[in-house]
Parts: structure tokens; C-alpha cells; sequence
């Protein structure tokens, strides 16, 4: 059985997985939509604690003032790239003449970056909660504390990563990297929380016979074989994404339709992981229903990533054929972080040597 306190995190955990999905959500309705630079300032909205929605709230002299923080903010971080070693990618960041471009105001851009900083500060407050009842787990099961501490540090450091992605005209590795952490954020969300509902409880049900035991340890070694391939097929995506922004600006955002046509083998390789990662999944369910290790966790979260898969192929399709609809990509991308999710949640619950009776 859960104490009061354990009861209070796991409430608190699943509240901020699902708050992490909805700024996933946010972040991509921000980028499918170019609204990154709706707010130009932080914390602050155009120096307002509510943004304004006409021109006439604006500050004086916005534009030049807003580039001027952009250039310095620029700077920065070209100071930390030449201290790491990449003196040309600095370079490049000093030299890049689209910063000083100011944003023209927009309503909609600035009120939907605002709702995405918003949804971020509630997570933010949900992971500061996160820790605050892991401390009851700091004597029976203490990787819970620490990690959730962990979350709290790379969420800040995710916050001011993203702020870099759009500073930089979404530079290209940084907006990679930015993906990628978001992941090792949900994974460290999902494996607090299976911690804290297996192993730190006796809530188990039987030890599995040596044959299983070995069947379990392939399955588990083909979970994890398909996360990897998930992983690398979001990151592969999002390389597609940066390359079909720099194709519509070169086509001055014109001729949408022809965009995918342009990106060459990245997207084809996309493409044809998705296929090989469903394929994966079915060979993992047949499997785990053959073997007898089907138990409620295990087979709902199988049967959860076929369904995830055949959602994500029918949103590619839709991209790939309608001219990228910018509310598709959001969800293609909201759908790829549910997949691996699930993906390596499935790798958990295959990973112990006991069936779980609650899950």
C-alpha cells in the first residue's frame, strides 16, 4: 500500500507528464506557426505582465530596442561557443544579418508565445512540487529524490536553451539538441514514476519461471533496440523539420506543396524507419501474448504504441500529402514524444524479474 505522502507524488507525477505533453504541444504550435518571437522579451511580454494586443500598447521605439537584447543575447552565446572550441559557428551567429530584422507585431504570434510560456511555468511549478514530495522517498528509494532535482535543473536549462533556438534563427544543432533534452526530461518523468509505483512498493505478484526470465531479457533487449530507433527517428525528423525551413524561405514560403519533395534521403529514411518501428512493435506484442508475459501493463502498453504508430503514419501521411498543414506538424510531434513515451515505459515494465499486479 501507498502512504499519504507516496500517493501525493505519484498524483503530482502524472500531472506533469501530462503538463510536459501540452508544452510539447505548445512548442510546436509556436514553431509550426513562426510565433517564437511573438514575445521578444522575457520574462515580460513587450515589458508587459499581459501582452498587448494591439500596436497602439506597444512600447516606444520596440523594434530597435528588442534587436539591440537579441544581438547582446547573440553574443553570449557566441562567447560560449568560442570558449567550447567552435569558433566558426560563432562566427557565423556574429554575422548572421537576419537578427537584425526586426519581428513586424502580431497578435496571434505574441498571445501564442505567451500561452506556451505559460504552460511552461506551470510545469515548471509541477516539477518544483515533484521534488518537494519525492523527499519522502529520500530513505527507501532515493534516485527518485535526486532525479527529480535533476528535472528541475535541465528544465531551466531547456528554458534558456529554447530561448537560444530562437534568438539564433533556430540554429539548426541547438534546435536538436533542444528536442533531445526534451526527451531525457520525459524520461526521467516516467522513470520517477515507475519507481515510485514498483520499486519502491511489494506491490508485485509473481517471480518469473527461468524460460521466461530469458524471454523477458530478448523482449526487453528489442524494447530497447526500438526506443533507440525512435529516438534517432525524432531526431532524424527534426533535422527534416530544419531543412524544410530553409527550404521555404528560400522559396519565400511560396509553393508549399513541393517543400518535402526537396529535403532528399533524410526524409526518405524517416520515412522508412517509421515502417521498420512498427514491424518491431508487432513482433514485440505477438511475443509478449505468445509467451505469456501479458500481463495488464505490459499488453495495454503494447497495444498503446501500435495504436500511437498508426496515428503518427496517418499525421506523416497527411503532411507529406497536404502540403504540411502547420496543426499536423504540432501533432506529429506531440505524437512522436507519446511514442517514445510509451516506448520506454514498455522497456521498464519488460526490465524486472517480477509481473506488476497494479499498473
Amino acid at each position: 500500500m501507498y502512504t499519504s505522502s507516496e500517493k501525493r507524488f505519484l498524483a503530482i507525477s502524472i500531472v506533469s507528464i501530462i503538463t510536459l505533453f501540452t508544452l510539447i504541444l505548445a512548442g510546436g504550435v509556436v514553431r509550426s506557426t513562426g510565433s517564437g518571437m511573438g514575445c521578444p522579451d522575457w520574462p515580460k511580454c513587450f515589458d508587459q505582465y499581459i501582452p498587448p494586443t494591439t500596436v497602439s500598447e506597444l512600447p516606444a521605439n520596440y523594434k530597435v530596442k528588442y534587436v539591440a537584447k537579441r544581438m547582446a543575447k547573440n553574443e553570449r552565446f557566441a562567447k560560449i561557443l568560442d570558449v567550447l572550441g567552435y569558433a566558426d559557428m560563432a562566427h557565423r551567429i556574429r554575422n548572421d544579418l537576419s537578427i537584425l530584422k526586426p519581428e513586424e507585431f502580431n497578435a496571434f504570434k505574441t498571445w501564442t508565445e505567451y500561452i506556451n510560456r505559460l504552460i511552461g511555468a506551470v510545469y515548471g511549478l509541477m516539477l518544483i512540487a515533484c521534488v518537494v514530495f519525492s523527499v519522502t522517498y529520500l530513505k527507501s528509494s532515493k534516485q527518485i529524490f535526486f532525479l527529480s532535482l535533476l528535472n528541475v535543473v535541465l528544465v531551466g536549462f531547456q528554458g534558456w536553451l529554447g530561448s537560444i533556438v530562437v534568438s539564433t534563427n533556430l540554429l539548426s544543432w541547438v534546435v536538436t539538441v533542444h528536442m533531445l533534452l526534451a526527451l531525457v526530461i520525459l524520461a526521467i518523468s516516467i522513470y520517477t514514476y515507475f519507481c515510485a509505483r514498483f520499486l519502491a512498493n511489494e506491490v508485485r505478484l509473481t517471480i518469473y519461471s527461468k524460460e521466461n526470465f530469458t524471454t523477458n531479457i530478448w523482449l526487453k533487449m528489442l524494447a530497447f533496440f526500438c526506443l533507440v530507433i525512435v529516438t534517432y527517428q525524432i531526431a532524424l525528423g527534426t533535422m527534416v523539420r530544419e531543412q524544410i525551413d530553409e527550404i521555404a524561405l528560400m522559396m519565400n514560403n511560396l509553393n508549399r506543396s513541393e517543400w518535402v519533395a526537396k529535403v532528399g534521403y533524410r526524409f526518405n529514411t524517416h520515412r522508412s524507419l517509421a515502417i521498420w518501428v512498427l514491424v518491431l512493435n508487432i513482433c514485440i506484442c505477438c511475443a509478449i501474448r505468445n509467451k505469456g508475459l501479458n500481463t495488464g501493463a505490459i499488453f495495454k502498453c503494447g497495444a498503446s504504441i501500435l495504436l500511437l504508430l498508426a496515428l503518427q503514419i496517418g499525421m506523416g501521411y497527411i503532411l507529406v500529402n497536404f502540403a504540411l498543414p502547420p496543426t499536423t506538424q504540432a501533432i506529429h510531434i506531440v505524437l512522436a514524444c507519446l511514442l517514445f513515451g510509451a516506448q520506454f515505459y514498455l522497456m521498464l515494465l519488460l526490465g524486472s524479474r517480477k509481473e506488476y499486479i497494479k499498473a
